[in-house]
Order: structure tokens, then C-alpha cells, then sequence
């Protein structure tokens, strides 16, 4: 489950935009990309095999466009992922240890931009309307960019608001991620995207 994050860079999502002018799945896509600014919540993550969850993990998340985020594992271990906006953080409790990354392009073409990124989704993604289930719309993402460990992303909007991811990896495995308890455009302190790193803990640079 850690991996999964490590490749994604990242990624988590928002709140509710009261009326539409496109309740298309496309349509509430765009209008929350275009008016979510920040966000923060929590939500519960699971990877799947042979159509059977094999872990589950959950935390919260905070977001400040363009590319700075805090997504942090509660459970059942503790770690963070945190970008300022130019580096990526990956912070393990137990292990004491940071990883830092180069945010660079990496964010461009992965999930998490499609939270934490631009508001040019077509830039980098293929959008396809998939029509309705489970009381959302929803969206096939497919990332233009072929340097990426997943092959597309199923996203389910509900009242403007994204509430579920659908990812798919190049393996056949499927990550399945729920949001609840979204508040759209909180105040968000600059700062807070700062990562101090831990005393005593053991640093990699990638």
C-alpha cells in the first residue's frame, strides 16, 4: 500500500458546488477543477486482487492548488506524503526515515494532479463520460502520458464533488478510494506545506 503512493506522488479531494450549468460527469469535473482551490478531508483506501480487498488503509488530506498537499495514513500505520509544490516528501513513522523527491513533471500526468494540479485537465488526461451508478456520475481519466503506473481512473462526481477514485494499474490491480467529511476552499495557511523533518530521522534523496 505504501508503493502505491510512492508511484502516485501523491494523492485525495473536496466539497460540494451548490448548482451546475453541466451535470455531466465531465461537466462537474471541470467545474470543481476549476473552482476548488483548497480542500481537505478525510478517506478510506483499498487495493483490490482477483476482486477481493487486500488492504485497507485510511487517513486525511489537505490541499492548496497548484501541487501542494498533505496526505497522511492514520491507519493502519502512520506515514505522510507532503509537497511544498517543488519537492515530495515521504515520511515514515516507524522507520524514522524521509524520502525526498523532485515534484517536477511527476505530478503532471499522475492522479493526484487531477486534485492537487492544474486546472488544464485536458492537458493531460483523456476524459470520457461512463454515465451513471452507485448515485454518481462518473468519468474515465486516461492519462496522455504513457510514463505512469496507471492505466486509467475511473472518477465518481456526486453533487459537484468528486466522492470516489477508481485507479487501475498495469498489473490488474484496482485501488478503490472514498472521500467523506470535505470542506471546499477552507482557509490554508502557506506554511503548513512546509515538511520539517523529524529529529534523528534517516534521509534519502531521489
Amino acid at each position: 500500500m505504501k508503493s502505491f503512493f510512492s508511484k502516485l506522488v501523491g494523492i485525495c479531494m473536496l466539497l460540494l458546488v451548490p448548482l451546475f450549468a453541466d451535470a455531466s460527469s465531465i461537466g462537474q469535473l471541470k467545474s470543481f477543477s476549476a473552482t476548488a482551490h483548497s480542500a481537505s478531508g478525510t478517506f478510506t483506501q483499498t487495493l483490490m486482487r482477483s476482486g477481493r480487498a487486500a488492504k485497507t488503509s485510511s487517513g486525511s488530506f489537505v490541499f492548496s492548488r497548484p501541487g501542494k498537499f498533505i496526505w497522511k495514513y492514520q491507519t493502519p500505520y502512520v506515514q505522510t506524503l507532503q509537497s511544498d509544490g517543488s519537492s515530495l516528501y515521504i515520511y515514515d513513522k516507524d522507520l524514522n526515515q524521509v524520502t525526498i523527491k523532485r515534484l517536477g513533471a511527476a505530478l503532471g500526468s499522475s492522479p493526484a494532479a487531477i486534485l492537487f494540479g492544474s486546472t488544464n485537465l485536458e492537458r493531460n488526461f483523456k476524459l470520457r463520460d461512463l454515465g451513471s451508478n452507485d448515485g454518481c456520475e462518473w468519468v474515465e481519466v486516461v492519462p496522455r502520458s504513457r510514463d505512469t503506473p496507471f492505466t486509467r481512473i475511473n472518477l465518481g462526481m456526486q453533487d459537484g464533488k468528486p466522492r470516489a477514485m477508481e485507479l487501475y494499474d498495469s498489473l490488474g490491480n484496482k485501488t478503490v478510494v472514498n472521500f467523506t467529511g470535505f470542506r471546499k476552499n477552507p482557509p490554508v495557511n502557506a506554511g503548513s506545506f512546509r515538511f520539517s523533518i523529524p529529529k534523528g530521522a534517516d534521509v534519502f534523496r531521489r
